[in-house]
Formats: structure tokens, sequence, C-alpha cells
């Protein structure tokens, strides 16, 4: 796309030198000779750069720099001033002037410069573009579930997320605490700041100490070099502490003080800093119990609990299982370059009745994992691994009213004719040494529907150097 530019000035000689200057097709060129024509035209049209002479009559430069800026400050604005208006072109630059240009400027300079306001508007727009995908991306709407104990936790963001409260998430690990964290951060007055997260059972206390607050030169054996901490980092944004209930005792003290005082101290320094963050923490630890126990300091409970979330586990919120699972189909389609979009029902009905004791990031790995092993478009119980081998235990418990019963006794026909079939096809294959041709003449198979049973089992054959219909494709 051409970029469009606006020529300002009193003088025809100028206008038709730039005229002359921006003559190729990658630029779309309008000229006026007065301020007002060209509030208007920016007004009706949209501009890249503007090139501007400060001395006109009516309304001067600076004027109409000041009311671009104001209404369109997306327009880089290039001042083209005489060498005795220098004073009042570094005073343009105050006012946003992107550069200045001195009459008689060279044509290649002129170039350049514009050049350079092209680059950087388009750099401005490539960030608040990405700005804008990262706070869509993070707005709690679009976190994937609508059972009714995720609508509960939706609330809870729409209410805490405008405030600066503390909020403290508690949940099993795997339910997509960082996730809420994140949602809350990007639908606060503070998404324009940094959000920092720390994984507080990742590090030592020392190195969580230093991670923290940060430490200067010489403050401990191999502190090199200073270095500034997270507090620091996020500073005018939101500070988001994983697993909060791994801690230690010392750090916990030190972390109370912050939120008491509103400022910090990096290790070894002897000056404060303050503390300008939004503190969001998440546990999977019933911080109670560790209260009770000593290991965790109940004033601090009291600080990070402003505002809990509670997470619901996934066997909490089986109603989103299938909209989760088709959301990492998706996700791994498009990362694996694999076109599947169909997950069997066997496998669906295997998916919902799992108890997913790793939530929603054990669900995810699995279809990963599925992903990866299914042979066509579809995703079927055999790719899910360890949770399909789980399932009949627990599918097979007494049920307790009739619709159970009914599911079950559907589930078990299906687990049977399941077993008998893998059963069938894997002797077939042993009997004849792993020959699909043989397995299924013996068998009184037509070759097409054996291996049609092999592919629903995930059942490969196994090379045979002396037998040419081994290791063929199933």
């Amino acid at each position: 796309m051409s970029a469009r530019i606006l020529l300002v000035d009193d003088e025809p000689i100028v206008i038709r030198s730039c005229q002359r200057i921006f003559s190729d097709a990658r630029f779309q060129v309008s000229a006026v000779s007065d301020g007002r024509e060209a509030l208007r035209l920016v007004e009706d049209g949209s501009f890249d750069v503007m090139v501007l002479d400060i001395m006109m009559p009516g309304i001067d430069g600076l004027e109409v720099l000041r009311r671009v800026k104001e209404t369109h400050p997306d327009v880089e604005v290039i001042m083209v001033t005489g060498l005795s208006q220098i004073d009042t072109a570094v005073r343009a630059m105050k006012l946003g002037a992107f550069d200045y240009l001195a009459k008689p400027f060279d044509p290649d300079e002129l170039m350049r410069v514009v050049e350079r306001a092209l680059e950087r508007r388009r750099l401005l727009q490539e960030n608040l573009q990405l700005k804008g995908e990262l706070n869509s991306k993070y707005r709690f709407e679009n976190i994937i579930g609508a059972s009714s104990a995720m609508q509960q936790v939706y609330r809870l963001i729409a209410q805490c997320a405008p405030t600066n409260s503390t909020v403290l998430i508690t949940g099993e690990s795997g339910t997509g605490k960082e996730q809420i964290a994140r949602a809350i951060h990007y639908n606060s007055l503070r998404k324009d700041k940094p959000f920092v997260a720390v994984d507080c059972n990742a590090l030592t206390e020392t190195l969580l100490e230093s991670e923290l607050f940060g430490h200067v030169k010489g403050a401990f054996t191999g502190a090199v070099t200073g270095k500034k901490g997270m507090f620091e980092a996020a500073r005018g944004g939101t500070l988001f502490l994983d697993e909060i209930g791994n801690i230690s005792l010392s750090i916990q003290a030190k972390l109370l003080r912050v939120l008491q005082e509103r400022e910090f101290r990096a290790v070894g320094d002897t000056q404060t800093q303050s503390a300008d963050i939004r503190l969001v923490t998440a546990t999977n630890k019933d911080l109670k119990a560790m209260i009770a126990a000593g290991s965790f300091r109940e004033d601090l409970f009291y600080r990070i609990n402003i505002f809990p979330i509670p997470m619901p586990s996934l066997r909490e919120r089986r109603d989103d299982i299938p909209a989760l699972a088709f959301h990492f189909l998706k996700v791994f389609s498009d990362e694996l370059g694999k076109e599947i979009s169909e997950i069997s029902e066997d496998a669906m009905s295997g998916l919902m009745h799992y108890d997913w004791p790793g939530n929603v990031r054990e669900l995810e790995n699995v279809m990963q994992r599925a992903m990866i092993l299914s042979t066509d478009a579809v995703v079927r119980r055999a790719h899910l691994g360890a949770v399909a081998d789980g399932l009949w235990e627990m599918e097979t418990e007494a049920p307790r009213n009739a619709d159970e019963l009914k599911r079950i006794k559907k589930v078990a026909r299906e687990k049977s004719v399941e077993s008998i079939e893998r059963a069938f096809v894997l002797e077939a294959l042993k009997r004849n040494d792993w020959n699909v041709t043989r397995s299924a003449g013996e068998t009184g198979m037509q070759r097409a529907n054996f291996q049609a049973l092999m592919k629903k089992y995930d059942i490969r054959t196994r090379g045979n150097a002396s037998d040419p219909d081994s290791g063929e494709s199933q």
C-alpha cells in the first residue's frame, strides 16, 4: 500500500520540489498552501506523514502541529524551517514533531527523514496491533468453558479486574491459574504496563529473594553485577507469584513488609524503592492448614487473600471437556500441520469419564499425544494412552441411578467389543508372523476390512525382512 503524504507550504516552488521527490508509486501525495485546509484534509482523510512549513499566513505550522497531534497523534509530522527559525523548530519537537529540516534541504535528506518517519509509524502500529491481540487473547470471555463453575470465575474476574485489589487464586495444579491472573491484568487499568510472572516453586530461597527484589553488585558471592528484581520490572503493572505456598518464612516476612510499606530494598542495598505493583498470587496448597502447621504466616495470608478466586478442577466442570478438547485439537492441528478435526464418540466418552488429576494441563498433553498418534482425521480412544488404560476400572463402579446404569452398560458393551476386536486382530497377526494379507485370509476377512480394524486400534505390523508383506502401510 502506498504511503500517504501531505505537503503543507505556502511556497509553490517548495511544493513542486517535494512532489518531484515523492513522484514514484510508493507515495500518494496531497499538497495545500494553507494551514486550515491542511487541518480539513487531515480530518477527512488518513495520512501517514505530514511535511509542514513553520511560517505560513493565517494558522502557522506550530498551531497546525499542535492540533494534528491532539486529534491524530499517529500522523508523523516533519517540520520545514528557515535557518533563522531553529529555536522554533526545537519547540516543534517538544510538541511532538518527528524531525525538522532547514531550508534549502537536500532531496535525499528529505527522503531519508520521511522513510524513517514511515518506519516508526509502522512499528508503532504493529505494537498497537500486538497489544490489541494480547488484550483480546486474555479477555476473560475467551477463556474456554461455559459451565456454571466457570461462569462464577468470570463474574469474579469482572468484579476484581478494574480494581487494584490483591488477588489469591486457589486450585489444583493444571487448572489454569496463571491464565486467570493474566486475564485480570489485561482487563485492568494496568493493562498497558508489564505483567511479570514468578514461579516460586522453581527457585531456592536465596535466588527467589534476588529474583523478587534484585541485588546490588557484591551483595553476595557471585554477584559481580547488579540485577533488577521483579518488583522493579513490574512497576506500574502486575506481579504474579505462582505457588506462593512454597516460599520460606523468611521471604514471607519480607513480602509482608513490601505489602505493608509499599516499598522494597534490593539485596545488599541501603536505599528503598517504591513498590507500585498490583499483586496476584496463586497456590495449589491449603494455606489455612499451613498456618495451623506454622509454615505460612497468618498476617501474610490476610494480606494476599483480599479477593479470593477458587478455580474448579476439571472433574468439577466436565461439561467444558468437549470444548476444551476441540480447542486443543485446533491448536495442535495448526502446530503439527495435520488436518484432524474429529474426536470419535468412544474417545469423547473416555475423555468425559476420566477423573483428570492433572486437570486442563493433563487434557492438553493427552490431546497433543493423540494428535501425534492419529493417522487419519479422527482422534480415537486408542490414541488416549494412559487415560484410556485407566478408564475401565473407573467406569465399572456401581451405578447410583438408572441413568448411570444405562451409561455404564453402554460403555461396558463398547469396551467388551473393543477388547474382543483388538485381541482378534493381534492374535491373527501373531499367528501369521505379522503378515496382513495372510492374517486377513486366515480369519476370512477382506484385507481392507482387516486393515480398518488395525487402524482403529492403532496396531502396526512388525518389520520382517524375509516377508515382503510385512511392514506394509496400515
